[in-house]
C-alpha cells in the first residue's frame, strides 16, 4: 500500500530528522536584536536555504523584508500541470524567559522521557522538518506530484509583519492553489486535528504620567497621585468580576459550536494550581477560541528589590488583546486604546500606542484540499477521524494570504499539541506526532494532486 510505504520511508528517516532539529533549535533566533544577536537569526535562515537546495529546490532566496528580518523561499518544480501548493513554517522562537526554569539547555535539543526538548521544538523549527520530511518521503516513493511553494518566516514571533508586507509588495511570490499552515497542533497527541480559526490580536503599549519625578512616599503619600495605582485601576477595568475580558464596546459573548475542551482536561494542559478557579464564563472552547481574552503582558515599574519609599511619578504596561473570528482587529484597537483612555483615573496623563496587530482568521472547510487532508490523517492515525478545533493564538500571515489569494484553500496544522508547552519553559515535541504528521502531509500533497 503506497500509505504504508510513505509511513516506513518517513520512520528510517527519523534519526536524520532529529539531527537536524537538534541542528536548527541551536541558533538561539529569536528575532528581537535587543535581546539576541541578529547573527543567529541569519545563521538560521542560511541554515534553512541551504536544506532546500539539498533537496532541490530552485529560485532558493533570502528575503529581506520590512521588518529588518529574513525569511526563506524556494521553489521545487513538480509535474508538469500540477497544482502548486505552498508550505509555511517559521525559524524565529519566542525568547527562553527563565532558563532557570528549563530542565535542560533552551537551545540545545535533549530527549527526555519519550520528547525532545528545546526552544522551537514544536513551534516551529519543527514545523520545518515536518515539511522536509514529508518531502523526502514523497521523493523516494515516485516524486512529489504537486509543485512546491517554501516559505520559512524569521519574525513570526515579534508579530512585527515582514513577511506580510513582503508578500503584499511582491502578490506573484507565494500564489498558490493550497497552502498549508505547518505552525497548528493536534488537540492533543494522537487525535489529528485541524485548526479551522485562529484569533486575531493587537498589542498596545500604555504610559500614565501623574508628576515631574517621583516623590517620598511619607511626605507625599496620601495626596499625590500615584501612577503605578492608577495604572492598576486601569488594568483592573479590563476584567469584569469572573475574569472575562471587558473591552467598552467589544463583543464577548461569541460561542463555538465544535470541538469542545473538556474543563478538566484543560485545567490539567494548563497546569492550574490546585483551589485556582478558571476565569470567564461559558465553555472553555467559548472563552480561548471564540471570544476576547485580554492579557498583560508586562508592567514597567520598580522592582521590589531595591525599591525605594517613592510615589511613583510614570508606569507603563504591555497589553494584548486576543480578537475572535467575526471581529476586526482594527476596530478592536481603537475601541481598547478608548477604553484605556477613558478608565485611566485622576486626571492623569495617559498614552497609547499601538505597537503590533493581526486578523482573525476563518477557514472554507468544505473545500477540496479538507477532504483530501481528511483522508490522509486517516490513513496516517488509524481509527481516528480529522477534528476541527480552534487557536486562541494568531497567525497574521493567514489572513494577508487569503486575501492576496482568495481562491487558495489554506489548512493549518502542526505540532504545537497541549504537552508541548509553546513559548513556556521546557517547550518540547513529541517525535511520534512529528512523524505522523509528516506522513500525513505526504499523503495529503498524493490526494490533493489527484484531486
Amino acid at each position: 500500500m503506497p500509505s504504508q510505504q510513505i509511513a516506513a520511508t518517513v520512520a528510517s528517516l527519523m534519526p536524520q530528522a532529529r539531527a537536524e532539529l537538534a541542528e536548527l533549535v541551536a541558533f538561539k533566533s529569536v528575532a528581537d536584536f535587543t535581546q539576541f544577536p541578529k547573527s543567529e537569526s541569519e545563521a538560521a535562515a542560511n541554515w534553512v536555504a541551504d536544506a532546500l537546495r539539498a533537496e532541490g529546490f530552485v529560485d532558493v532566496a533570502l528575503l529581506d523584508t520590512p521588518d529588518g528580518t529574513q525569511s526563506v523561499y524556494g521553489f521545487l518544480p513538480g509535474p508538469e500541470g500540477a497544482p502548486t501548493v505552498l508550505l509555511y513554517a517559521h525559524y524565529d522562537v519566542q525568547p527562553p524567559l527563565d532558563e532557570a526554569g528549563w530542565a535542560t539547555p533552551p537551545f540545545e535539543l535533549v530527549e527526555r522521557d519519550g520528547r525532545w526538548y528545546g526552544r522551537g521544538a514544536a513551534d516551529c523549527k519543527g514545523g520545518v522538518i515536518m515539511h522536509l520530511l514529508a518531502l523526502r518521503a514523497l521523493k523516494a516513493n515516485g516524486g512529489v506530484p504537486v509543485n512546491v511553494k517554501f516559505i520559512a518566516e524569521g519574525s513570526e514571533e515579534q508579530g512585527t509583519g515582514g513577511l506580510e508586507r513582503y508578500a503584499e509588495a511582491h502578490p506573484e511570490l507565494l500564489k498558490s492553489d493550497s497552502i498549508v499552515i505547518g505552525d497548528s497542533g493536534n488537540f492533543r497527541v494522537g487525535l489529528p486535528t485541524v485548526t479551522s480559526t485562529l484569533r486575531g490580536m493587537t498589542l498596545v503599549r500604555v504610559e500614565v504620567d501623574t508628576l515631574e519625578g517621583n516623590l517620598h512616599s511619607g511626605q507625599f503619600g496620601g495626596a499625590a497621585p500615584d501612577a503605578l495605582a492608577a495604572l492598576v485601576r486601569v488594568l483592573d477595568s479590563l476584567r469584569a468580576e469572573d475574569g472575562s475580558t471587558t473591552v467598552d464596546g467589544l463583543d464577548g459573548d461569541q460561542s463555538w459550536a465544535g470541538l469542545q475542551y473538556p474543563e478538566e482536561e484543560f485545567r490539567k494542559d494548563a497546569k492550574v494550581l490546585d483551589g485556582v478557579e478558571l476565569i470567564g464564563g461559558g465553555t472553555v472552547a467559548d472563552r480561548i477560541w471564540a471570544r476576547p481574552a485580554v492579557t498583560v503582558l508586562g508592567i514597567d515599574c520598580p522592582p521590589v528589590v531595591g525599591a525605594t519609599p517613592s510615589v511613583q511619578a510614570s508606569a507603563r504596561a504591555l497589553i494584548s488583546l486576543r480578537v475572535p473570528p467575526g471581529a476586526d482587529a482594527a476596530e478592536a484597537t481603537k475601541l481598547l486604546r478608548a477604553h484605556l483612555e477613558s478608565r485611566t483615573p485622576w486626571g492623569a496623563r495617559v498614552r497609547t500606542e499601538q505597537i503590533g496587530q493581526g486578523q482573525p482568521f476563518r477557514a472554507d472547510t468544505e473545500s477540496p484540499a479538507y477532504a483530501a487532508m481528511a483522508e490522509a490523517m486517516r490513513l496516517a492515525y488509524p481509527g481516528e477521524e480529522m477534528q476541527y478545533a480552534g487557536q486562541g493564538g494568531s497567525i497574521p500571515l493567514c489572513n494577508t494570504l487569503s486575501s492576496l489569494y482568495p481562491d487558495a484553500e489554506i489548512l493549518l496544522i502542526g505540532l504545537s499539541e497541549p504537552q508541548a508547552q509553546i513559548h513556556a519553559v521546557n517547550e518540547s515535541v513529541s517525535p511520534e506526532e512529528l512523524e505522523r504528521l509528516s506522513v500525513t502531509e505526504a499523503l495529503f500533497l498524493q490526494k490533493y494532486a489527484t484531486n
